[in-house]
């Protein structure tokens, strides 16, 4: 299989190499040995810094995706309501999911290259569809935005709305994430985005009013919620846990908590901003449009006019350079530059930069 020396792919990216060497070590057993809980308990612990909750944090053993349907199924039985705040692939797609769920969903949505703003039509909709769950992305990669979520949050807990369902996969670690602060009762986090570990384990914060509707759903499942509200107290998970796994996603946020999150932070927001400069320079235009907010930790550009993606894509792999494409209507229109994580490196955005701009000036 061919590999790529500059990879800015928008995940997973480019693994960090403590957490490659926690996959190294022989742990013999996993749920059984008491060094294993200790694990587990210090992992949940640096993921509760990181989102700056106090609400208890829960590792699953699968990707991002596991945690988004899991969070849903275990909240939600059919019939119940969900208003979806959709401004792209990913937020109209969990209004998909949570309709494949048997919930009646209702969805308020926006054009692709768009943010929230306005909740004037969230909050008439939460009049008339009284919802039990609000959902939206935080940071939608295919689109390259950062929806702010702190005024919709707010929205859903003077409304009374019972939870707020956040996918901040591709921005936990990248950017500030604050499930108290902004009312998120299931905020869903992933190991292979900003903290640059394996796609092998998600997470989840979880409030106390998900906990009890998890309770009176009790869904049933490898990706149920509710049993891992006691199995750290009870020694006892629901199915085996990878000791490799856990210590993977242990080493990654302890990378992070490392660096400090404000100079994360900050050097995510620092190459985003100087990679956008570098390509509007260059020609490029960006997918966002005017108003909108910008991903820290992935940037969409619309394919130059002049050339189909596939044979863009070809030629940037040509020179080792590898981004990706985006997805449903978006799908051949854009591409994305990932600078998240170990990608959030101003050296190795200028020397694909400066291929793209090479690449650029070569169309004819």
């Amino acid at each position: 299989m061919e590999t790529y020396p500059i990879p800015l792919v928008p995940g997973p990216v480019r693994v960090r190499p403590e957490v490659l060497a926690a996959y190294g070590r022989d742990f013999g057993s996993a749920d059984l040995e008491e060094e294993f809980f200790a694990l587990y308990a210090a992992t949940t612990a640096r993921l509760q810094r990181i989102l700056q909750t106090r609400a208890p944090v829960v590792v699953w053993q699968g990707e991002g995706m596991m945690a988004l349907w899991g969070a849903l199924k275990s909240v939600l039985s059919p019939g119940d309501r969900v208003l979806a705040v959709a401004t792209g692939v990913y937020g109209y797609g969990i209004g998909e999911m949570a309709a494949a769920a048997g919930a009646e969903v209702r969805t308020v949505g926006l054009d692709y290259d768009r943010t929230i703003g306005d909740l004037a039509a969230v909050a008439q909709a939460i009049g008339e569809f009284r919802p039990k769950m609000i959902t939206a992305v935080h940071c939608e990669t295919p689109s390259g935005t950062l929806n702010p979520l702190a005024d919709l949050g707010r929205l859903k807990h003077e409304a009374g709305v019972p939870l707020f369902y956040v996918d901040a996969v591709s921005s936990v670690g990248g950017a500030p994430v604050l499930p108290d602060a902004w009312h998120i009762d299931l905020c869903l986090g992933g190991s292979q985005k900003c903290l640059a570990a394996l796609p092998d384990t998600c997470f989840l914060s979880v409030s106390e009013a998900a906990w009890e509707a998890a309770a009176q759903v009790r869904y049933a499942g490898y990706d149920a919620l509710l049993p891992f509200r006691d199995a750290l107290a009870r020694r006892l998970f629901p199915y085996t846990p990878c000791w490799q796994a856990t210590s993977g996603l242990h080493a990654a946020a302890g990378a992070v908590l490392a660096e400090g999150l404000e100079a994360c932070f900050a050097r995510h927001d620092a190459v985003a901003a100087h990679c956008r400069e570098r390509l509007a320079q260059a020609g490029f235009a960006l997918f966002p449009a005017p108003g909108a907010v910008p991903s820290p930790t992935v940037t969409a550009v619309r394919v130059p006019e002049n050339i189909a993606w596939p044979e863009w894509d070809r030629r940037l792999r040509r020179r080792g350079l590898v981004v990706g494409g985006s997805y449903g209507p978006l799908a051949g229109k854009v591409f994305r530059l990932g600078h998240m994580g170990t990608q959030a490196d101003r050296g190795l955005v200028d020397r694909a930069l400066d291929i793209l701009e090479e690449e650029r000036r070569a169309l004819p």
